[in-house]
């Protein structure tokens, strides 16, 4: 890495979207100086179950184009971004840790996910959690043990242990995380951070915990509250005001379907089952 790409990685997300729009900096420089550094710590962190280095650049060029034709690329315009692993992503395997899903790539994005990527903002990876986010640590049956960079032989606590690691480490200034029981606090925690769990409704919670689709995926819907795990207050501030607000109508599920896919769940349950 360059003292260019450490300077890079330092930054607030507020000082990387300010710098891009206003061309100091391109999001391509800021997203390939996050993957340098996500290649360099990753084989002792374990922070991202699921790097997205081609997504992360398509997105950021998706970005330089806009600013290049003088559009608004949005508040967080090409800030890198984790996203935890029970967030669904559009494209992107969604394994939440467990055997069960470990193939599950979902057919839309959560909204948080929507309203990140419509900012501007440019997904990294997703990142390790414990099995359906059952546990305050980083370990589960998939993927490698999330460590905490501060101390290797620790754990950054959890569930969203690689998100709470990854900004730890430098790599995007932060990342979304979930908490219900302590899971974006006791990171942050862990991890010397800034993580807050907003009060209930304020951010939706759709379809992670609302979609009868995908039994299992996240479902606390009485506990869940996604939120954001920072290196600073005011950057965490910046992505609540991006991802809060009231949650549009979705259309009703057609209860035949809602029998058939639980139906196909409940076979690749089973099939996982069997691997085990």
């Amino acid at each position: 890495m360059t003292s260019t790409d450490n300077e890079i990685c330092r930054m607030e997300a507020r000082t990387i979207a300010a710098k891009v729009k206003s061309r100091e900096l391109s999001a391509g420089e800021v997203t390939e100086a996050v993957l340098r550094r996500m290649d360099i710590v990753e084989p002792h962190l374990h922070a991202f179950c699921t790097p997205t280095p081609d997504v992360a650049r398509a997105a950021a060029r998706a970005v330089d184009v806009k600013i290049a034709a003088g559009e608004d690329a949005g508040v967080l315009a090409g800030v890198p971004i984790g996203i935890k692993d029970l967030i669904a992503t559009k494209g992107i395997p969604t394994a939440m840790g467990s055997q069960l899903y470990r193939d599950f790539v979902p057919d839309e994005d959560d909204i948080v996910v929507e309203r990140l990527k419509a900012a501007g903002a440019v997904i990294i990876g997703k990142t390790n959690v414990p099995e359906l986010g059952y546990s305050g640590v980083g370990h589960n049956p998939v993927f490698e043990t999330t460590r905490n960079p501060w101390n290797t032989a620790l754990t950054p606590g959890g569930s969203s242990a690689g998100a709470g690691a990854a900004v730890a480490a430098g790599v995007g200034p932060f990342s979304i995380g979930s908490d219900g029981g302590g899971s974006v606090r006791i990171p942050a925690a862990h991890c010397g951070l800034f993580g807050i769990k907003p009060s209930m409704g304020r951010v939706p919670l759709y379809p992670g915990c609302r979609d009868e689709r995908y039994p299992g995926l996240s479902s606390w819907e009485s506990l869940e509250h996604i939120g954001p795990l920072s290196r600073t207050v005011a950057d965490a501030a910046l992505m609540l005001n991006v991802i809060a607000g009231p949650d549009p109508p979705r259309p009703p599920l057609d209860p035949g379907r809602l029998v058939r896919l639980c139906r196909g769940d409940q076979g690749r349950h089973q099939r996982a089952a069997r691997r085990l």
